[in-house]
C-alpha cells in the first residue's frame, strides 16, 4: 500500500495522448475536469504555501503539520472524486486500481495521522506531506493543462522526473509515520475488534498497519520502475536529441 505512488503513477485525470484520441471526454466533462483540477491545483498550493509561512514564521520545520492540517484532509480527501469519474467513464482509467491508489493516501492521512495524534509532531509526516504536496501540484497542473491541449514542456519534464526524489521521500515519510503510530495502536487497541463479541470477529488493527508496511516491499520497486519505463516512452525521444545536439 504505497501512498506515495498514488500521486506520481495514476492517471486518473490526465489520459494519455492515445487514449485520448480514441475516447476524450465530452466538452461538458472536458469543462468539469479542468475545474476539478484547477480547484486541486490551487488547494495543493495553498498547502504549499501554508509549509512555507509556518517555516518563516516558526524558523523551524517542526510541527507544521498542524498549520496545514486542515486543508491537507480537505483536499486529499476530495481525490476519492477521481474514483467517481474512473466509475461514470469521463476519465479512462482503471476504477480498481485508482481506488487504490486514492484511499491508501486517505488511509494514512485519516486512519494513521488523523486517529493517532502523537505522530502529527514527527518529521516524518512532515517528509510525506512536502512530497505529496510538490507531486500534486505538477500533477494536477499537467492533467490541466493535458485538457487543455495546451502542456508546456517543462511540467511534462517535471511530472516524469520529479519522482526520482518524491517517490522515496513519500513512501520513506509514510512508513515512519505509520511506524512511529505502532506502539500508540498496540497500547489504546486502536480500531482493533476483540473476542467475544455478539459477531463472532477479531481485528487487530496494529497487525494490519504491519502488513500494510510490509506490502511496500513488492509494490515499491514494481511503481517506481514502471514510473522510469513511463518517463524513457515519454521523454526518451527528447532526451535522444538533445544528446545528438
Amino acid at each position: 500500500m504505497s501512498a506515495a505512488a498514488a500521486g506520481t503513477s495514476r492517471a486518473a485525470h490526465g489520459p494519455d495522448v492515445a487514449q485520448k484520441k480514441r475516447r476524450g471526454p465530452g466538452a461538458l466533462a472536458t469543462a468539469y475536469l479542468v475545474i476539478y483540477n484547477v480547484v486541486m491545483t490551487a488547494g495543493w498550493l495553498v498547502i504549499a504555501v501554508g509549509l512555507v509561512r509556518a517555516y518563516l514564521a516558526r524558523g523551524s520545520y517542526h510541527g507544521l503539520y498542524y498549520s496545514i492540517e486542515k486543508p491537507l484532509k480537505f483536499f486529499q480527501t476530495g481525490a476519492l472524486l477521481e474514483i467517481l469519474h474512473c466509475a461514470v467513464g469521463i476519465v479512462p482509467s482503471s476504477v480498481v486500481l485508482t481506488g487504490f491508489q486514492v484511499m491508501s493516501r486517505v488511509f494514512l492521512t485519516w486512519a494513521v495521522t488523523h486517529s493517532v495524534r502523537e505522530v502529527q509532531s514527527e518529521d516524518s509526516v512532515l517528509l510525506f506531506v512536502t512530497a505529496w504536496t510538490v507531486t500534486e501540484i505538477i500533477r494536477y497542473s499537467f492533467y490541466t493543462f493535458s485538457l487543455l491541449n495546451h502542456l508546456p514542456y517543462l511540467i511534462k519534464w517535471a511530472r516524469y522526473t520529479f519522482f526520482f526524489v518524491l517517490y522515496p521521500m513519500g513512501v520513506t515519510g509514510e512508513l515512519l509515520t505509520i511506524y512511529a503510530a505502532l506502539p500508540v495502536v498496540q497500547k489504546t487497541g486502536l480500531y482493533s475488534v476483540t473476542l467475544p463479541n455478539k459477531y463472532n470477529f477479531s481485528f487487530d488493527y496494529y497487525t494490519f498497519l504491519i502488513l500494510a508496511m510490509l506490502s511496500y516491499i513488492p509494490l515499491f520497486p514494481q511503481l517506481y520502475f514502471h514510473m522510469i519505463r513511463q518517463r524513457k516512452k515519454v521523454l526518451g525521444h527528447v532526451d535522444d536529441y538533445t544528446k545528438v545536439e
